[in-house]
């Protein structure tokens, strides 16, 4: 008898999880096509950078890159607790949001249980929720043809398919890959109907650039609301999507609780003094914000007389509609060949779309021009 496969050892529920997919890395298509002057609008990043203060705070943590970080993040905790007017004790540090997410999963979900989330939701959450046995509960997104918000959540079902079994539920406001988001009426009207069995986990990587939107802050919630834990991150509009540094604001027996299972230094001592001081510079993301409240409508503009239509969005990027899969493929491949990286999402159910971070004006023109040479000899 033939001894298994080592893989084979894993349990089920990991075998079966498909690896997230990142965006293409610009080392990568410079490798692939050769090219040299390529921009990346696929990630949904930051194009400013990262704040000067923060870059300078780093280097100088470099000097001490051979001590042991702090593992509890004390110093970026009591500032963060200063700008929310959270209590550090209700903080929890991340190796970017996405590790919080998964500290969420794995201290609440077990074989049994049940987490909720929307369709076309992001992409962690499914692979959070899988590898911890529970049983994912998707709960189908708005219509297509939806007046106001087009494929966006659909909180009276989510409540619906709430049970007793329920213990989390996923919600991003604004919701990547869509943009579409939540207002913030409805998000006390779903919380106020929680029941407190069940810990709803509200993601906003996006909050900076939402504000405008209506969604509200997540945060002042949370007194009267301890089922409710709220994750942000320092890799969007703070420019530091290297370092690797997202925190969730909850009530402190949830925090308590993740920090128990909370790696001791999962955030290195460069991205926390970079963190704080990034957090400080608030001249650097009123200039980010800016730039992205002016570019963005000028960019769903542009599109939708292109005949590509984009979703309602209150992020840093817009989902664009290209008409089918081969389209969204072809004008994929072109932008490449041109040096220009943008984000199919056929893995969130979306091969019809490109989603597309809003860049600098000269960025956004460019992508602008490579569409129009596209559109010229693409099939209708």
């Amino acid at each position: 008898m033939s001894e298994p496969h080592p893989g084979a050892l894993a349990s089920d529920s990991v075998r079966h999880i498909a690896p997230y997919t990142p965006g293409k890395p610009v080392s990568e298509l410079a490798r692939e096509l050769g090219l040299t002057d390529i921009i990346k609008l696929a990630s949904n990043e930051n194009p400013l950078g990262a704040s000067p203060a923060a870059i300078a705070a780093m280097q100088a943590a470099l000097a001490e890159a051979w001590v042991y970080p702090d593992g509890g993040g004390h110093a970026l905790k009591q500032a963060l607790a200063a700008r929310l007017g959270a209590a550090p004790a209700q903080l929890t540090l991340g190796n970017g949001s996405n590790d919080v997410l998964v500290l969420l999963a794995e201290a609440f979900l077990t074989p049994g249980t049940e987490a909720v989330y929307s369709q076309y939701c992001f992409a962690v959450y499914p692979l959070a929720v899988q590898a911890t046995g529970a049983r994912a509960v998707v709960v189908p997104a708005l219509p297509a043809t939806h007046a106001t918000m087009p494929l966006g959540h659909d909180l009276d079902a989510m409540l619906a398919a709430v049970t007793p079994a329920t213990r989390l539920v996923f919600i991003a406001n604004p919701n990547n890959p869509t943009g579409t988001w939540l207002e913030a009426a409805a998000l006390e009207r779903f919380l106020a109907r929680v029941p407190a069995t069940t810990l709803v986990v509200l993601d906003e990587a996006y909050f900076e650039y939402a504000a405008q939107a209506g969604c509200g802050d997540g945060l002042r919630w949370l007194g009267s609301h301890p089922n409710l834990a709220v994750v942000r991150t320092f890799s969007k509009a703070y420019g530091l999507a290297a370092l690797r540094v997202g925190f969730a604001a909850s009530h402190p027996e949830v925090a308590d609780v993740l920090n128990r299972i909370r790696q001791p230094f999962n955030v290195n001592s460069i991205a926390l003094e970079g963190a704080r001081a990034a957090l400080a510079d608030s001249a650097h993301i009123e200039r980010s914000v800016a730039l992205v409240a002016a570019e963005r409508p000028r960019l769903a503009r542009e599109l939708a007389a292109r005949g590509l239509p984009v979703l309602p969005s209150a992020g840093n990027f817009v989902l664009a509609h290209i008409g089918s899969a081969a389209r969204a493929a072809a004008l994929n491949d072109a932008l490449l060949r041109g040096g220009v990286i943008v984000r199919p999402v056929g893995n969130y159910g979306l091969a019809e779309y490109l989603r597309i971070t809003v860049g600098r004006p000269e960025e956004n023109t460019r992508l602008l021009a490579l569409i129009d040479v596209w559109l010229r000899g693409a099939p209708a």
